[in-house]
Protein backbone atom coordinates (compact mmCIF):
# COMPACT_ATOMS: atom_id res chain seq x y z
CA UNK A 1 0.00 0.00 0.00
CA UNK A 2 1.05 3.32 -0.84
CA UNK A 3 2.00 5.86 1.99
CA UNK A 4 3.19 9.63 2.49
CA UNK A 5 5.52 11.76 4.24
CA UNK A 6 4.19 15.07 4.13
CA UNK A 7 6.43 17.52 6.47
CA UNK A 8 5.68 20.60 8.25
CA UNK A 9 7.28 23.00 5.23
CA UNK A 10 4.69 20.99 2.74
CA UNK A 11 7.60 18.96 1.28
CA UNK A 12 5.93 15.13 0.22
CA UNK A 13 7.58 11.83 -0.12
CA UNK A 14 6.25 8.79 -1.44
CA UNK A 15 6.85 5.51 -0.16
CA UNK A 16 5.52 2.41 1.19
CA UNK A 17 3.44 1.57 4.12
CA UNK A 18 5.43 -0.72 6.93
CA UNK A 19 3.95 -1.85 10.48
CA UNK A 20 0.78 -0.69 11.47
CA UNK A 21 -1.60 0.95 8.82
CA UNK A 22 -2.39 4.34 10.60
CA UNK A 23 -2.35 8.23 10.37
CA UNK A 24 0.02 9.46 12.52
CA UNK A 25 1.65 13.60 13.49
CA UNK A 26 5.09 13.17 15.04
CA UNK A 27 8.80 15.25 15.62
CA UNK A 28 10.60 13.53 12.62
CA UNK A 29 14.18 12.78 13.52
CA UNK A 30 17.12 11.16 11.64
CA UNK A 31 19.53 8.55 13.30
CA UNK A 32 22.81 7.91 11.71
CA UNK A 33 23.62 4.51 12.92
CA UNK A 34 24.44 1.69 10.77
CA UNK A 35 23.55 -1.09 13.06
CA UNK A 36 21.21 -1.72 16.02
CA UNK A 37 17.95 -0.37 14.63
CA UNK A 38 16.13 -2.71 17.74
CA UNK A 39 18.30 -1.19 20.21
CA UNK A 40 17.49 1.98 18.32
CA UNK A 41 13.39 1.58 18.86
CA UNK A 42 13.06 0.57 21.65
CA UNK A 43 15.32 3.52 23.51
CA UNK A 44 12.28 5.61 25.57
CA UNK A 45 14.58 8.73 24.41
CA UNK A 46 12.68 8.69 20.87
CA UNK A 47 9.00 8.68 22.70
CA UNK A 48 6.95 11.28 21.25
CA UNK A 49 9.26 11.17 17.86
CA UNK A 50 9.19 9.80 14.27
CA UNK A 51 12.89 8.28 13.33
CA UNK A 52 14.64 8.01 10.13
CA UNK A 53 17.44 5.39 9.95
CA UNK A 54 20.13 6.92 7.37
CA UNK A 55 21.29 3.47 6.76
CA UNK A 56 19.81 2.74 3.35
CA UNK A 57 18.98 -1.16 4.65
CA UNK A 58 17.53 -1.69 8.11
CA UNK A 59 15.87 -4.93 9.33
CA UNK A 60 18.22 -7.57 7.57
CA UNK A 61 19.41 -9.62 10.94
CA UNK A 62 15.40 -9.62 12.05
CA UNK A 63 14.36 -8.94 15.86
CA UNK A 64 16.03 -10.82 18.83
CA UNK A 65 14.45 -9.38 22.40
CA UNK A 66 17.65 -9.62 24.23
CA UNK A 67 18.48 -6.70 22.40
CA UNK A 68 15.46 -4.68 23.43
CA UNK A 69 16.56 -1.33 25.71
CA UNK A 70 12.93 -1.34 27.02
CA UNK A 71 10.16 -3.62 27.69
CA UNK A 72 8.86 -1.95 24.08
CA UNK A 73 9.72 0.53 21.44
CA UNK A 74 8.93 3.76 21.63
CA UNK A 75 8.74 5.64 18.53
CA UNK A 76 5.61 7.10 17.30
CA UNK A 77 7.02 6.12 13.46
CA UNK A 78 9.57 4.25 11.86
CA UNK A 79 11.14 5.55 8.60
CA UNK A 80 13.61 3.67 6.18
CA UNK A 81 15.08 3.57 2.94
CA UNK A 82 14.60 -0.20 2.17
CA UNK A 83 12.92 -3.06 5.04
CA UNK A 84 14.44 -6.68 4.84
CA UNK A 85 11.51 -8.85 4.79
CA UNK A 86 13.37 -12.09 4.57
CA UNK A 87 16.80 -11.35 7.88
CA UNK A 88 19.49 -13.82 7.61
CA UNK A 89 20.82 -14.00 11.75
CA UNK A 90 21.22 -17.25 13.81
CA UNK A 91 19.66 -15.23 16.74
CA UNK A 92 16.71 -13.41 14.98
CA UNK A 93 13.37 -14.27 16.41
CA UNK A 94 11.72 -12.52 13.75
CA UNK A 95 11.41 -9.99 11.12
CA UNK A 96 11.20 -6.19 11.54
CA UNK A 97 7.68 -5.58 10.22
CA UNK A 98 6.08 -8.32 12.46
CA UNK A 99 7.64 -6.12 15.25
CA UNK A 100 6.45 -2.76 13.92
CA UNK A 101 2.65 -4.71 13.23
CA UNK A 102 3.11 -5.83 17.05
CA UNK A 103 3.37 -2.79 19.01
CA UNK A 104 0.80 -1.04 15.96
CA UNK A 105 3.80 1.23 14.82
CA UNK A 106 3.34 2.60 11.39
CA UNK A 107 6.20 3.51 9.09
CA UNK A 108 7.29 4.43 5.06
CA UNK A 109 10.04 2.59 3.07
CA UNK A 110 10.62 3.33 0.02
CA UNK A 111 11.48 7.02 -0.02
CA UNK A 112 14.82 8.92 -0.64
CA UNK A 113 16.15 9.35 3.14
CA UNK A 114 19.27 11.17 2.37
CA UNK A 115 17.14 13.52 0.95
CA UNK A 116 15.08 13.57 3.70
CA UNK A 117 17.99 14.07 5.77
CA UNK A 118 19.50 16.87 4.37
CA UNK A 119 16.24 18.55 4.35
CA UNK A 120 16.05 18.54 8.50
CA UNK A 121 19.80 19.19 8.21
CA UNK A 122 19.22 22.47 6.48
CA UNK A 123 15.78 23.33 7.82
CA UNK A 124 16.38 22.03 11.27
CA UNK A 125 14.00 19.07 13.11
CA UNK A 126 10.41 19.69 12.12
CA UNK A 127 7.38 17.85 12.41
CA UNK A 128 5.40 15.54 9.99
CA UNK A 129 2.59 13.25 9.28
CA UNK A 130 2.64 9.88 7.75
CA UNK A 131 -0.90 8.67 6.09
CA UNK A 132 -2.50 6.33 3.59
CA UNK A 133 -4.82 8.31 2.33
CA UNK A 134 -3.72 9.51 -0.78
CA UNK A 135 -6.53 12.16 -0.81
CA UNK A 136 -5.56 14.88 1.94
CA UNK A 137 -5.90 17.94 1.47
CA UNK A 138 -1.61 19.81 2.14
CA UNK A 139 -3.45 23.15 3.15
CA UNK A 140 -5.70 21.70 5.97
CA UNK A 141 -3.30 19.42 7.52
CA UNK A 142 -0.39 21.57 7.87
CA UNK A 143 -1.88 23.45 10.87
CA UNK A 144 -2.22 20.59 12.30
CA UNK A 145 0.68 19.12 11.94
CA UNK A 146 2.63 22.59 13.05
CA UNK A 147 0.51 22.56 16.21
CA UNK A 148 2.13 18.96 17.22
CA UNK A 149 4.16 19.20 20.08
CA UNK A 150 6.07 16.24 22.50
CA UNK A 151 4.79 17.07 25.86
CA UNK A 152 5.37 15.35 29.06
CA UNK A 153 6.97 12.08 27.34
CA UNK A 154 9.10 11.45 30.84
CA UNK A 155 5.88 10.41 32.83
CA UNK A 156 5.03 8.24 29.96
CA UNK A 157 8.13 6.07 29.90
CA UNK A 158 9.61 5.81 32.92
CA UNK A 159 8.76 2.17 35.16
CA UNK A 160 5.54 2.20 37.41
CA UNK A 161 6.86 1.11 40.79
CA UNK A 162 10.15 0.83 42.36
CA UNK A 163 12.03 -2.67 41.64
CA UNK A 164 15.75 -4.25 42.41
CA UNK A 165 18.41 -5.40 40.97
CA UNK A 166 20.51 -7.27 43.63
CA UNK A 167 24.36 -7.04 43.70
CA UNK A 168 26.66 -7.73 46.80
CA UNK A 169 28.39 -4.45 46.01
CA UNK A 170 27.05 -0.66 46.28
CA UNK A 171 24.08 0.68 46.57
CA UNK A 172 23.28 2.59 43.61
CA UNK A 173 19.53 4.38 43.09
CA UNK A 174 18.98 4.93 39.34
CA UNK A 175 16.25 7.11 38.65
CA UNK A 176 14.32 6.30 35.72
CA UNK A 177 13.46 8.78 33.42
CA UNK A 178 13.22 6.67 30.35
CA UNK A 179 16.73 4.52 31.27
CA UNK A 180 18.02 2.09 28.86
CA UNK A 181 18.33 -1.34 29.86
CA UNK A 182 22.38 -1.36 29.60
CA UNK A 183 22.50 1.34 32.26
CA UNK A 184 21.49 -0.90 34.84
CA UNK A 185 23.27 -3.84 33.30
CA UNK A 186 26.06 -1.66 33.46
CA UNK A 187 26.54 -1.32 37.09
CA UNK A 188 25.29 -4.53 37.83
CA UNK A 189 27.74 -6.02 36.06
CA UNK A 190 30.06 -4.11 38.38
CA UNK A 191 28.77 -5.78 41.61
CA UNK A 192 26.01 -2.82 42.25
CA UNK A 193 22.85 -3.37 43.71
CA UNK A 194 20.89 -1.01 41.31
CA UNK A 195 17.58 0.20 43.10
CA UNK A 196 15.38 1.29 40.23
CA UNK A 197 12.67 4.49 40.88
CA UNK A 198 10.27 6.04 38.79
CA UNK A 199 10.80 9.72 37.60
CA UNK A 200 8.66 11.11 40.07
CA UNK A 201 9.86 9.57 43.18
CA UNK A 202 10.76 12.06 45.97
CA UNK A 203 14.40 13.03 46.95
CA UNK A 204 13.50 12.11 50.95
CA UNK A 205 12.57 8.99 49.39
CA UNK A 206 15.63 8.08 47.53
CA UNK A 207 17.92 9.22 50.69
CA UNK A 208 15.90 7.49 52.98
CA UNK A 209 17.09 4.37 51.09
CA UNK A 210 20.92 5.20 51.90
CA UNK A 211 22.83 4.28 48.26
CA UNK A 212 26.26 4.61 47.82
CA UNK A 213 26.00 6.52 44.87
CA UNK A 214 22.67 7.79 42.64
CA UNK A 215 22.39 7.57 38.60
CA UNK A 216 20.01 9.84 36.62
CA UNK A 217 19.41 8.45 33.26
CA UNK A 218 18.64 9.15 29.78
CA UNK A 219 15.58 10.33 28.73
CA UNK A 220 12.63 11.81 26.25
CA UNK A 221 11.53 15.00 25.67
CA UNK A 222 12.43 18.79 26.58
CA UNK A 223 14.33 19.09 29.87
CA UNK A 224 12.56 22.02 30.64
CA UNK A 225 9.13 20.61 30.78
CA UNK A 226 10.42 18.37 34.03
CA UNK A 227 9.95 20.94 36.59
CA UNK A 228 9.10 18.87 39.48
CA UNK A 229 11.69 16.17 38.72
CA UNK A 230 14.20 19.12 39.04
CA UNK A 231 13.02 20.36 42.25
CA UNK A 232 13.94 16.77 43.78
CA UNK A 233 16.98 16.72 41.83
CA UNK A 234 18.19 20.01 43.84
CA UNK A 235 17.81 18.17 47.11
CA UNK A 236 19.81 15.08 45.68
CA UNK A 237 22.52 17.70 44.32
CA UNK A 238 22.39 19.31 47.93
CA UNK A 239 23.10 15.31 49.57
CA UNK A 240 26.73 14.62 50.03
CA UNK A 241 25.76 11.11 47.88
CA UNK A 242 28.40 11.16 43.90
CA UNK A 243 26.03 11.58 41.57
CA UNK A 244 26.47 10.33 38.04
CA UNK A 245 24.25 11.56 35.29
CA UNK A 246 23.49 10.33 31.26
CA UNK A 247 21.72 12.64 28.76
CA UNK A 248 18.43 14.07 30.14
CA UNK A 249 19.97 13.63 33.45
CA UNK A 250 23.17 15.63 33.16
CA UNK A 251 20.12 18.17 31.18
CA UNK A 252 18.06 18.57 34.66
CA UNK A 253 21.22 18.57 37.00
CA UNK A 254 22.35 21.69 34.81
CA UNK A 255 18.92 23.43 35.14
CA UNK A 256 18.96 22.04 39.02
CA UNK A 257 21.61 24.23 39.52
CA UNK A 258 21.29 27.53 37.54
CA UNK A 259 22.04 26.23 33.45
CA UNK A 260 19.88 27.12 30.64
CA UNK A 261 18.87 24.18 27.75
CA UNK A 262 18.24 25.03 24.55
CA UNK A 263 16.85 23.35 21.08
CA UNK A 264 19.53 22.19 18.56
CA UNK A 265 18.97 22.13 15.29
CA UNK A 266 18.76 18.98 14.40
CA UNK A 267 20.11 17.03 17.31
CA UNK A 268 22.78 14.23 17.52
CA UNK A 269 21.13 10.66 17.25
CA UNK A 270 23.82 7.90 16.42
CA UNK A 271 26.61 5.96 16.86
CA UNK A 272 29.33 8.26 15.80
CA UNK A 273 29.69 11.40 17.73
CA UNK A 274 33.25 12.06 18.89
CA UNK A 275 33.62 13.75 21.97
CA UNK A 276 36.97 15.66 23.28
CA UNK A 277 37.42 14.78 27.29
CA UNK A 278 38.85 18.59 28.25
CA UNK A 279 41.08 16.85 31.35
CA UNK A 280 43.25 14.71 28.69
CA UNK A 281 42.50 15.75 25.47
CA UNK A 282 41.38 12.48 24.28
CA UNK A 283 38.61 11.83 21.82
CA UNK A 284 36.16 9.16 21.93
CA UNK A 285 33.52 8.08 19.74
CA UNK A 286 30.22 7.81 21.31
CA UNK A 287 26.67 6.64 21.11
CA UNK A 288 24.09 9.85 21.22
CA UNK A 289 20.30 10.71 21.26
CA UNK A 290 19.02 14.07 22.17
CA UNK A 291 17.93 17.09 20.82
CA UNK A 292 18.46 19.42 23.32
CA UNK A 293 21.79 20.55 24.74
CA UNK A 294 23.37 22.78 28.38
CA UNK A 295 24.74 26.26 27.32
CA UNK A 296 27.76 25.86 29.51
CA UNK A 297 28.32 29.60 28.89
CA UNK A 298 25.23 30.13 31.53
CA UNK A 299 26.89 27.85 33.60
CA UNK A 300 28.66 29.03 36.92
CA UNK A 301 32.07 28.18 37.34
CA UNK A 302 31.81 27.83 40.64
CA UNK A 303 29.03 25.16 40.07
CA UNK A 304 30.28 23.32 37.29
CA UNK A 305 32.78 23.27 34.74
CA UNK A 306 32.45 21.73 31.56
CA UNK A 307 34.28 18.28 31.01
CA UNK A 308 33.67 16.98 27.50
CA UNK A 309 32.95 19.03 24.21
CA UNK A 310 31.21 17.80 21.02
CA UNK A 311 34.15 17.86 18.63
CA UNK A 312 31.91 18.35 15.82
CA UNK A 313 30.13 21.81 16.90
CA UNK A 314 31.24 22.50 19.83
CA UNK A 315 28.13 21.71 22.25
CA UNK A 316 28.50 20.82 25.72
CA UNK A 317 28.99 17.10 26.48
CA UNK A 318 29.32 16.96 29.95
CA UNK A 319 30.18 18.93 33.01
CA UNK A 320 32.23 18.33 36.28
CA UNK A 321 30.52 19.49 39.61
CA UNK A 322 33.10 21.79 41.42
CA UNK A 323 33.41 20.90 45.05
CA UNK A 324 31.07 17.76 44.46
CA UNK A 325 32.16 14.12 43.65
CA UNK A 326 28.97 14.73 40.50
CA UNK A 327 29.71 14.44 37.17
CA UNK A 328 27.85 14.35 34.19
CA UNK A 329 27.32 13.47 30.29
CA UNK A 330 25.53 13.91 27.44
CA UNK A 331 26.60 11.01 25.46
CA UNK A 332 25.67 7.38 26.22
CA UNK A 333 28.42 5.75 28.01
CA UNK A 334 26.16 2.44 28.21
CA UNK A 335 26.20 2.21 24.27
CA UNK A 336 23.78 -0.41 23.09
CA UNK A 337 24.09 -0.03 20.30
CA UNK A 338 28.47 0.62 20.85
CA UNK A 339 30.51 1.96 20.55
CA UNK A 340 32.43 1.27 23.82
CA UNK A 341 34.94 3.95 24.16
CA UNK A 342 33.46 5.64 26.73
CA UNK A 343 32.63 2.89 29.47
CA UNK A 344 34.93 3.78 31.50
CA UNK A 345 33.23 6.80 32.96
CA UNK A 346 31.08 3.42 35.05
CA UNK A 347 34.81 2.50 36.47
CA UNK A 348 35.23 6.24 37.98
CA UNK A 349 31.24 6.35 39.12
CA UNK A 350 32.62 3.09 41.22
CA UNK A 351 35.63 4.53 42.44
CA UNK A 352 33.60 8.15 43.59
CA UNK A 353 31.44 5.36 45.59
CA UNK A 354 34.33 3.42 47.16
CA UNK A 355 35.89 6.38 48.32
CA UNK A 356 33.05 7.88 49.49
CA UNK A 357 31.91 4.62 51.58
Amino acid sequence: MRAFLILEDGTVFTGNSIGAQKEVISEIVFNTSMTGYLEVLTDPSYAGQAVVMTYPLIGNYGVCGEDMESARPWPDAYIVRELSRIPSNFRSEGTLQDFLLKYQIPGIAGIDTRALTKILREKGTMNAMITTDGHFCREEILPRIAAYRTGKVVERVTCAQKYVLKGEGPRVALLDLGAKRNIARALNRRGCQVSVYPALTPAEEILADRPDGIMLSNGPGDPKECTAIIEEIKKLYQSEVPIFAICLGHQLMALANGADTFKMKYGHRGGNHPVRDLTTGRVYISSQNHGYVVDADKMDPSIAVPAFVNVNDGTNEGLSYTGKNIFTVQFHPEACPGPLDSDYLFDRFMKMMEVDR
